[in-house]
């Protein structure tokens, strides 16, 4: 191994691969076992057929319901304004008329500046009334195009 010494032959020096090649595979076996263990986050299984909230044909109805809140302390269920007190009585009213089951969804729209307690003070409330789908709705990103002047 190494390096043969030979009266006729003289120093021959080779390289002998096959310890390097078992050093390659066990750091190969290595690094394919932590890989993912590094992952930062929280792994997290995403749907595979997801419709953009705006594209939504049920939250354009009349019928649907959908609470909106454009600043901290303004509820709206649908374009009436609501008092927080009232929201939970007005949502139930509401979802009397929704006999499927599949389509009692409270939406929920918040504006960028909403504190998050509000959101959540809403979400809760809604809750309380049975509903277990809400959505939360959220515009879509504008690809923003950069147009170069000469």
């Amino acid at each position: 191994m190494g390096m043969a010494t030979g009266a006729e032959r003289g120093l021959q020096s080779e390289i002998n691969v096959t310890p390097m090649v078992d050093i390659m595979l066990v750091l190969l076996i290595i690094f394919l076992v932590v890989t993912p263990f590094l992952r930062p986050g929280i792994a997290v299984l995403l749907p595979k057929d997801m419709k953009n909230p705006d594209l939504d044909a049920k939250i354009t109805n009349d019928s649907s319901v959908v609470i909106s809140i454009p600043k901290d302390g303004q509820y709206y269920l649908g374009k009436k304004r609501v008092q927080m007190e009232r929201l939970g009585d007005e949502v139930d009213h509401m979802l009397a008329n929704i006999k499927n089951t599949q389509d009692r969804i409270v939406y929920i729209k918040s504006g960028v500046g909403v504190a998050y307690g509000d959101v959540v003070n809403v979400i809760n409330e809604v809750r309380k009334r049975g509903v277990d789908q809400i959505g939360l709705v959220a515009d879509k990103k504008k690809s923003s195009t950069v147009t170069a002047s000469s």
